[in-house]
This record gives structure tokens, C-alpha cells and sequence, in this order.
């Protein structure tokens, strides 16, 4: 079975999961990654689009638009006594020297937004928050325009990089959650009776938390807010694997 069938059937079919357990290990972690690929593809979309446009809004701006402010020693300091906020192009852009804004307020304020804080560069789009320090950026608005010419030249090389880097998270997080759900199988199998190792609990699980995934990641792909999302999740893929494993019963076990 390909791994696209592999998918279709893991998201209803605990017998078909069941199955799955006597297949290569290395079968099954290529799924994993396959499934963490899945599972990190909305937020690849958003992240490579909140650089993007943060970038074009704030380098069409800073040196016309915004007030006279200056970065040094990883801190921003402008003339004026408040927050100051601009509109551009869909985005709201904020200037606070004072620190009264941080990132979860600027997120509060704007779905899409790009903010000069008084310590920190926030990137908000559809209500994902990124913040950095100014480690790397200083000098006033006319450097600062300068600066963001050159980072936009170098995106094409920069975006890839970061996206494989957090995938890369994705992935070792979904690793490790499968090690904890194959931990969870060990008293399942034990409560049903089965014959099972962890390896047959290990390959199993990576496929019981497929439902979870797909739906979560629909979700996201939708931006749509699910209550107890984590909960839900958990609870979703144990009762795979519990299924999955009460279905092994007729099946012989392998190495």
C-alpha cells in the first residue's frame, strides 16, 4: 500500500492501522514525516506571507510614513510620548518607544500587523504572533529602509531556510508525541489482552494520529478557532489507537 492510500484509510480505519504494524520501521517513519509535512504546510503558507508582506509594508514606509525613531543597543527610541499606528496596504503598523504596546497587545489590536516596539520586531498575520529581538538591527528610519532593501534581495534564500528549519520542529514534535501515544498503547494492549511489543505500538500509533492531524490541520489551513483543540486531539487519536489495537486480535503477530 502506497503512502497515499496509507493516509486515506489511517484517518477511518482502525483495522487498517492494525495492520500496519508488522510493515519496515522505516516505512513508517518516512509517514511521520509525510504527516508532519501535512500537518506544517498552513503554517508554512502564513509564516513565508507574514514575512513577505511585513517586509514590502514596512520598507514602503519607514522612511516616509513613519516617525522619526532610531534602534541602538537592541532598543527603539522615538520623539513621540505614544504609540504611534498607520494603515498601509491592509496592514497596521505600529512605532512604540514608550513600551506600552507588547506583541499579544499588538496582536489584540490587528489580524495583519508589523510593529517597532521599544525591544522587539513583531510580525502578526491572521493572528500568529512572531517577535525578535533587534539583535541584528539598528540605526534610524533611513538606515533602516536601506537595511530592509538588502533583506528583501536575499528573501528567496532566507524564507527556505527558516521554513525547513521549522518543519524540522514539526516533525520532532510530532516524533515525540507518537513515542508518547505508543507509551499509552502499552496499557492498552495490556487491558485488551494483545501480544503486542512497542515497535508493533510505535508503528501503530503513527498512523492513529493521522485523524487528528488532517482535521487540525484543515482547521488551520481556515484559520478557525476549535475550543480545547489540544484536548480534542489527544483524546481523538487515543481512541484510534485503542481501536486500532483492539483490532489486531485476528492479526499474527510479526517482528
Amino acid at each position: 500500500m502506497n503512502i497515499f492510500k496509507q493516509l486515506w484509510v489511517s484517518i477511518f480505519s482502525p483495522k487498517d492501522i492494525a495492520s500496519f504494524q508488522n510493515q519496515g520501521i522505516g516505512k513508517t517513519i518516512l509517514y511521520v514525516f509525510f504527516i508532519s509535512l501535512i500537518a506544517f504546510l498552513p503554517s508554512a503558507y502564513y509564516f513565508g506571507t507574514m514575512i513577505v508582506d511585513g517586509i514590502d509594508a514596512m520598507h514602503e514606509t519607514v522612511s516616509e510614513d513613519l516617525p522619526a525613531f532610531e534602534i541602538k543597543n537592541g532598543t527603539l527610541t522615538t520623539e513621540e510620548d505614544e504609540p504611534f499606528s498607520l494603515n498601509k496596504n491592509g496592514y497596521q503598523i505600529f512605532v512604540d518607544g514608550t513600551g506600552a504596546l507588547t506583541p499579544e497587545k499588538v496582536a489584540a489590536e490587528a489580524d495583519e500587523a508589523v510593529a517597532l516596539l521599544k525591544s522587539d520586531l513583531v510580525f502578526v498575520s491572521g493572528g500568529n504572533v512572531q517577535s525578535s529581538p533587534y539583535s541584528v538591527l539598528e540605526g534610524d528610519n533611513q538606515e533602516i529602509s536601506t537595511w530592509l532593501d538588502s533583506v528583501e534581495s536575499v528573501l528567496p534564500i532566507i524564507i527556505p531556510l527558516l521554513l525547513l528549519i521549522l518543519y524540522l520542529f514539526t516533525a520532532s514534535g510530532i516524533f515525540i508525541k507518537v513515542t508518547i501515544i505508543a507509551t499509552f498503547g502499552l496499557f492498552f494492549k495490556n487491558a485488551l489482552g494483545r501480544p503486542l511489543s512497542y515497535r508493533h505500538l510505535w508503528r501503530i500509533s503513527a498512523y492513529s494520529i493521522t485523524l487528528a492531524t488532517i482535521f487540525f490541520t484543515i482547521m488551520d489551513a481556515f484559520q478557525a478557532i476549535v475550543p480545547f483543540a489540544s484536548i480534542i486531539s489527544w483524546f481523538v487519536t487515543l481512541m484510534m489507537l485503542y481501536l486500532s489495537i483492539k483490532e489486531t486480535s485476528a492479526n499474527k503477530m510479526g517482528n
